[in-house]
């Protein structure tokens, strides 16, 4: 069912058309949610709240926009408050793929060059570290960042999404990578070389 007509039902408390929509976006909300909490059953649980939000504050949709936009906002919106709430560190997904230029190309975080048991402790020390790198990002880099490198959400929606303009979008992911660049470069030239 198209989306106008979805919200047109809910409005009118079509519990069947809220259910589709649910259905039809709940991977969407619990997947943002997760780039930004990376725990699934706290993904879930922000996902019921921004379902509930939707349902009590459907009639202020602004038809002009995406639902999808909507939900990304709220999603995010509430996932920032449940880490604020729970003082978690935002967390990414991936060490491997973890950091994109702008065509797309990978960018390898250097390894170490030992191949010895304490592989997996080097590993988890270099998560750790990328996992800081994102945290100290200004809040809107941080959004910004994570929802087109971990989500894959274009600039265009992030700018609605985070209600900025196209060219800020842009500045923001911009400004994160060579921020994240040059503190991982910093890190691994003062303890690997």
């Amino acid at each position: 069912m198209e989306d106008k007509i979805l919200i047109g039902k809910i409005i009118n408390q079509d519990h069947r058309a809220f259910k589709e929509l649910v259905d039809k976006y709940s991977s969407l909300v619990i997947n943002t949610c997760k780039s930004f909490v990376h725990d699934p059953d706290d993904a879930q649980d922000i996902a019921q709240d921004v379902f509930i939000e939707i349902y009590q504050s459907i009639h202020k949709f602004r038809e002009e926009a995406k639902i999808s936009t909507w939900l990304y906002r709220i999603s995010v919106n509430k996932s920032l408050n449940f880490i604020r709430k729970r003082k978690k560190n935002i967390l990414v997904k991936s060490i491997e793929h973890f950091f994109l230029n702008s065509e797309k190309e990978e960018i390898d975080i250097p390894a170490s060059n030992s191949q010895n048991a304490d592989a997996g402790i080097e590993n988890e020390e270099r998560k750790n570290i990328l996992y800081k790198s994102i945290e100290s990002l200004t809040y809107n880099q941080k959004i910004a960042f994570t929802l087109n490198k971990f989500e894959d959400v274009s600039y265009k929606e992030i700018a609605e999404i985070m209600d900025l303009s196209l060219s800020s979008v842009e500045s923001l992911i911009h400004r994160a990578k060579i921020n994240l660049q040059k503190k991982l470069i910093n890190y691994y030239k003062k303890n690997i070389y």
